[in-house]
Parts: structure tokens; C-alpha cells; sequence
């Protein structure tokens, strides 16, 4: 029995990747570079990624 994955590279350092099953504005970090990635668009088994920017808390120490 055979899983459905998606494929795409993440924009940042171009690594190709593959995923199980994932729902636009789903998140993934990118194995390679570790860049969180939110899935924007899938159209026939392609993911389109953009990149998240995440913002560090200021814990004030």
C-alpha cells in the first residue's frame, strides 16, 4: 500500500522535498536549512512554499 506524498523545494537553499499529505497554510521546516516554511498553494502533487518569518520573544534578560 502506497502513501500519498506532495514535493517541493524549499525557496531559500533550493532542497527538494517530499511530504506526506499537507493542507495549504500548513507549516514544515526545511530539513536542510531549517527555515519554517508555510505551504501556500498545492496544484497536481506540487507544493508551493514561502517562507514564515519568525519573530523571537524578548524575554527582557
Amino acid at each position: 500500500m502506497s502513501v500519498a506524498t506532495l514535493t517541493g523545494s524549499c525557496p531559500e537553499c533550493e532542497t527538494d522535498l517530499t511530504t506526506p499529505p499537507l493542507v495549504q497554510g500548513e507549516t514544515i521546516a526545511c530539513p536542510e536549512c531549517l527555515l519554517t516554511l508555510r505551504v501556500e498553494e498545492i496544484q497536481e502533487g506540487r507544493l508551493s512554499l514561502q517562507a514564515v518569518e519568525v519573530q523571537l520573544r524578548d524575554w527582557g534578560q
